[in-house]
């Protein structure tokens, strides 16, 4: 299916509905590109297995980068295990001001398909579109929300430079193509010859 019209992730999740029917479903948005092994989707299920709920994944961002993101506020609890977290609430690109912390949802999510109604009951913003941080909020007051912070090193190639940084770090991470291209990036004057390098 497609969404037809850029309305927001939130209708995006919604146009999907009867697709997913009554699973557990993962939201993977393309422009996150993260390297890990297990994968960042993985690491979320795992964590719904454990807990049986919603899972986001977030990073903390510096705090000037806030208003990029939904930002999640947590619920202090011990028992979730290392970097999982229960989301208090959600504010979708706040200011620096009035972020409830740099915890910002990247973008993988491992939902469960209660998020649908609560979707169909979100009013559009101002934009006219229907966010997903503003449906997650909604489902929230029904339910338990979590939150892992991923391992992995993420890109954000949503924009020109994380698309080159992505690039290059890829293309550093293959054997048949690292030592080449670092000779390329020594030609053009930028870091030593792959000969010179461990």
């Amino acid at each position: 299916m497609r969404q037809g019209e850029p309305l927001g992730l939130g209708h995006a999740v919604l146009v999907a509905r009867e697709l997913v029917g009554d699973e557990p479903f993962a939201v993977i948005l393309g422009d996150d590109v993260i390297d890990e092994t297990p994968p960042a989707t993985k690491q979320l299920i795992d964590v719904l297995d454990r807990v049986g709920g919603p899972v986001l994944a977030v990073e903390r961002v510096q705090p000037e980068e806030v208003s990029s993101y939904g930002i999640i506020d947590i619920a202090p609890r011990g028992d979730l295990g290392d970097g999982v977290y229960q989301v208090r609430d959600l504010v979708e690109k706040p200011s620096r001001n009035e972020a409830p912390s740099n915890m910002a949802i990247i973008g993988r999510y491992v939902l469960t398909p209660d998020i649908f109604p609560a979707l169909v009951e979100t009013q559009s913003d101002r934009t006219g579109e229907i966010q997903l941080t503003n449906g997650l909020r909604h489902l929230l007051k029904q339910r338990p929300i979590f939150a892992c912070e991923v391992k992995g090193v993420r890109h954000d190639t949503g924009n020109k430079l994380g698309y080159l940084k992505a690039m290059v770090y890829f293309a550093l991470q293959r054997p048949d193509l690292r030592d080449k291209f670092l000779e390329y990036l020594a030609g053009l004057g930028f870091g030593a010859p792959a000969s010179t390098r461990p």
